[in-house]
C-alpha cells in the first residue's frame, strides 16, 4: 500500500510540474554546450513554464550580461505599475498673467505621430511662459553611455521638457542639408573634410557637411539641449512668451497629465525607442518624488516591486544604452513573469516585437504561425532575446536568451540562436 501511494503521488507530481524528457533535455545540452556554436562566447538560458512557473532548462542562467535594449522590459514594468494609463507632463503654478511650468520629462511633444498633449488649453489664459529645470536631477547623458554616440539618433538626450524628441530632422535638398526646426538652419556650415553626413559639434549645436559628399542617408541628429534653446523652441510652438527661470518647484501645485501612456510603451518596445524609454523614467521619478531623478526611481523599483529578484542586478538607465547595465538570465525571467501576469494578454502581444511581423523581429524568426514574441538587446558583442515562445502543442514558455562577448556579428549569433528556439518550438 505503501508503495502504491508513493507510485500515485510521483505520477501526480509528474503532471503537476511538467519537466523534459531525458531527449528534449540532451538536445538542449547538445544545442547549447561545450561543441556548439556557444561555446566560443558566453551564454546564458533559461526556459520557463509560464503556467506551472517552473524552470524547465537552464543554462548559466545565474550569469550577469550586458542586456542591451531588454533593458527596456524593465522599464515597461516600472511604467505600467507606477505611470498607470497617462503621462506626466507638467507640474505649475498661476501668478497673475504668468503659469510657472516645471517638466515632468513627457516625451510625446512634437515626436513623432503620438497624441499631443492639450498645451493651447493649459496656457491660453496667460501671455507669459516661466520655465524652469530646478526639477532635473540627472543629466542629459545616462550613465555608461558612449560619449561618440552623441550624434546618432538613437542617443538624444534627456530633458525635463522634451520638444521634437530633442531632434533635428534633416532633408537633402540637392547637395544640401535642410533642417527643422528651421531655428537650426542658420547653424549649418560648410566643411572639407571627409565626412558624409550633417554631422554636429560635440559642444555646441553648430552643424557641418560637406557638399561634395553629402549622402544626407542620417534624417534626425540629436541637438544639444539647453534651457535658451528651449525657451526659443516653445515660443515659436506656442506663440507664447517663454522666460527662462531656476525657481524650485514649490509645495503647493498642480499637476498637467498629458497623453496616454499605450502609444509611447508600444513605440518603446516595438521600435526599441531609446529616447522615449529614458523619459518614461523621468516621469516614473517624477511620479514619486516630484524630481526628474533616474538612479533615485531605479533603487525605489528595485527595493519595492522587484525585491524579490533571485540575483541583485546592476541597472542604471532605461534604455539599456549603457554597459553598466548587468542582469542574469533568471532575473530576467522573473520579471518577464510579473509582466506577464500584470498585463491583459492581448496588450502584451501588442507590446512584444513579433517574430517575421512587427517591431525589431520583423525580419527575424520568420515562420508561418509566429511563434518568437520577444524584446530584443543589440549592442556591439552584445545579443539578448527576452520574451515568449510558442511551441506547436500550443503552450508558450517564457526564455531569456543571452549572448555576450562573441567576436562575430549580431546576425550570425541570431542565426545560430533561432536554430535552438526552431528545435524548442517543434519539441514541446
Amino acid at each position: 500500500m505503501r508503495f502504491s501511494f508513493l507510485f500515485v503521488l510521483l505520477f501526480v507530481s509528474q503532471l503537476a510540474f511538467p519537466q523534459l524528457s531525458r531527449d528534449q533535455f540532451s538536445k538542449l545540452e547538445s544545442a547549447l554546450g561545450d561543441q556548439s556554436f556557444f561555446s566560443g562566447h558566453l551564454t546564458g538560458f533559461m526556459l520557463y513554464d509560464l503556467d506551472s512557473q517552473q524552470v524547465l532548462f537552464e543554462k548559466n542562467s545565474q550569469i550577469r550580461f550586458v542586456p542591451a535594449s531588454t533593458t527596456k522590459l524593465w522599464t515597461l514594468f516600472a511604467s505600467i505599475l507606477i505611470l498607470q494609463d497617462s503621462t506626466q507632463t507638467l507640474r505649475y503654478v498661476t501668478s497673475g498673467d504668468t503659469i510657472k511650468i516645471w517638466g515632468s520629462g513627457d516625451p510625446s511633444w512634437k515626436y513623432k505621430e503620438f497624441i499631443q498633449p492639450d498645451f493651447q488649453k493649459l496656457l491660453s489664459p496667460y501671455s507669459v511662459v516661466q520655465f524652469s529645470d530646478a526639477n532635473q536631477v540627472s543629466p542629459g547623458f545616462g550613465y555608461g553611455w558612449q560619449w561618440d554616440d552623441y550624434y546618432y539618433d538613437y542617443s538624444a538626450e534627456r530633458s525635463s521638457l522634451p520638444i521634437y524628441g530633442n531632434l533635428v530632422e534633416v532633408r537633402k535638398v540637392g547637395n544640401q542639408p535642410t533642417v527643422f526646426p528651421l531655428l537650426f538652419q542658420s547653424a549649418i556650415r560648410m566643411t572639407t573634410k571627409p565626412i558624409k553626413e550633417l554631422e554636429r559639434d560635440f559642444h555646441s549645436n553648430t552643424f557641418s557637411y560637406n557638399p561634395a559628399t553629402f549622402l544626407g542617408r542620417e534624417k534626425y541628429i540629436p541637438f544639444l539641449t539647453q534651457p535658451d534653446l528651449l525657451v526659443q523652441l516653445a515660443a515659436e510652438a506656442t506663440g507664447k512668451k517663454w522666460i527662462y527661470s531656476t525657481e524650485s518647484l514649490p509645495e503647493n501645485h498642480q499637476v498637467f497629465r498629458g497623453s496616454p501612456l499605450f502609444p509611447l510603451l508600444k513605440e518603446m518596445m516595438l521600435e526599441s525607442d531609446n529616447f522615449i524609454a529614458e523619459q518614461l523614467l523621468f516621469m516614473i521619478s517624477d511620479r514619486l518624488f516630484q524630481e526628474l531623478d533616474t538612479e533615485r526611481a531605479i533603487e525605489y523599483i528595485l527595493k519595492t516591486h522587484l525585491s524579490d529578484l533571485p540575483d541583485q542586478p546592476k541597472w542604471v538607465d532605461g534604455s539599456g544604452l549603457s554597459r553598466h547595465n548587468l542582469f542574469t538570465p533568471r532575473s530576467m525571467i522573473t520579471l518577464f513573469d510579473k509582466i506577464y501576469r500584470f498585463l491583459p494578454e492581448n496588450q502584451l502581444y501588442e507590446l512584444l516585437p513579433t517574430g517575421g511581423k512587427t517591431g525589431t523581429l520583423k525580419n527575424s524568426y520568420q515562420a508561418a504561425t509566429p511563434y518568437v514574441f520577444a524584446k530584443t538587446g543589440t549592442m556591439a558583442n552584445n545579443h539578448s532575446l527576452v520574451g515568449i515562445i510558442k511551441t506547436k502543442s500550443g503552450k508558450v514558455y517564457g526564455m531569456a536568451f543571452m549572448n555576450s562577448n562573441y567576436p562575430y556579428s549580431a546576425s550570425t549569433v541570431r542565426k545560430e540562436m533561432e536554430k535552438v528556439l526552431v528545435m524548442v518550438r517543434d519539441m514541446l
